[in-house]
């Protein structure tokens, strides 16, 4: 295509012209006035402020409903340091960053509970990625159609090509709360990665090969704002990349484990119906509807690509999450609840080149 993987795959759209009133009303403050609508920037990008290291950020509804990505397929990117996508069963090692979380505890489920967890986020978070790869789940299956190994611009994957692997019998692979010292008010991408490589090392995942299908979400505290979200120039609700992207905020994180992959998690609740409270579910029932469809949403693009921009995205950088972000709910790809054997979820439809389509369900492909 003539431009480097990371600046042809830019993704943040620009957050809606609200009023400041109605901003307020929502539980933060008002955007800049430009909007993506009036720029001539490619779709994936924040106008105004482009940060090509936020892959596959979920925008907040008002900020999705400014900018809709293209019909067009997935194509893949040829890899970034031989990575494309996750090839083995999926894991998830989930980092509650910061002592402002609070003091630990065990439920009677054996999750690990936070006393500064005014929403009950942490377990959440537990369940739904215990869950992913019970009760034979199809949601999955959407991502198991993509591959790794084919030439770059590829739409499809050939038999015996290496596909994005499912996640049998739970993606959950370690939690841990990291007290050492305070999350930082605003972490930058620099801090985040290098939270993601100390992960690495606390879990033991000391080589490459440890690391080579695993993700690392750094979750912050509520009331932080990492990278911004939550703040004006903000408009998403979470972002995934790896350590050795360049064009992170405060640079690359170096690693002596290999290539780590991460997501920038914030305090999804923080910002209320924005980040999808009650999107499927009303009533305290939907109170944590945004924390499963953001967590469930960069998942599914980390595994899909996973050193960003080498896996799979469309002409204009979107990834396979992002094309059906915010796409209503209910029907074929529509968000919706979803069964595992941890519980019901709200999740959203992902992009399946299969039927030019978002859709909550597909076949597994081994």
């Amino acid at each position: 295509m003539g431009i480097s993987p990371t600046s042809r795959r830019m993704r943040l759209r620009a957050l809606t012209g609200l009023s400041a009133l109605a901003l307020a009303a929502a539980g933060f403050a008002a955007a800049p006035a430009a909007q993506a609508a009036q720029d001539n920037r490619p779709a994936g990008e924040f106008a105004g402020q482009p940060h090509p290291y936020r892959h596959g950020a979920h925008p907040t509804k008002e900020a999705g409903n400014a900018a809709k990505p293209a019909s067009n397929n997935l194509s893949y990117g040829g890899g970034v340091d031989g990575i494309g996508v996750t090839t083995g069963a999926p894991k998830v090692y989930l980092v509650f960053w910061g002592t402002q979380w609070g003091t630990q505890g065990t439920n009677s489920s054996g999750y690990t509970t936070l006393t500064g967890d005014p929403k009950g986020e942490a377990v959440r978070a537990q369940q739904l990625f215990k869950g992913l790869g019970t009760n034979s789940e199809t949601w999955s299956g959407v991502m198991t159609q993509y591959c790794e190994g084919v030439a770059a611009g590829a739409t499809s994957c050939p038999s015996g090509s290496a596909h994005v692997g499912y996640p049998t019998g739970g993606a959950l692979a370690g939690v841990w709360v990291d007290e050492s010292a305070a999350a930082p008010g605003q972490a930058t991408g620099h801090q985040l990665a290098a939270e993601a490589v100390k992960a690495a090392g606390h879990f033991g995942n000391t080589t490459a090969a440890s690391n080579r299908n695993v993700q690392y979400v750094v979750l912050s505290p509520t009331g932080t704002h990492p990278d911004g979200f939550n703040t004006p120039n903000g408009g998403f609700c979470a972002w995934h990349d790896w350590n050795g992207d360049t064009t992170l905020t405060g640079g690359a994180a170096s690693s002596p484990y290999g290539d780590v992959a991460f997501t920038n998690d914030p305090y999804v609740t923080d910002m209320g119906s924005s980040c999808g409270q009650n999107y499927v579910n009303s009533g305290s029932a939907g109170t944590l509807d945004g924390v499963t469809i953001v967590y469930g949403h960069e998942y599914s693009e980390t595994i899909t690509d996973q050193n960003p921009a080498g896996g799979w995205t469309d002409s204009t950088g979107y990834e396979n999450a992002d094309k059906c972000s915010w796409n209503g709910v209910g029907g074929t790809g529509g968000a919706q609840n979803v069964t595992f054997a941890t519980g019901s979820f709200a999740m959203q439809g992902t992009w399946s080149n299969g039927v030019n389509g978002c859709q909550v369900s597909h076949a597994i492909v081994h």
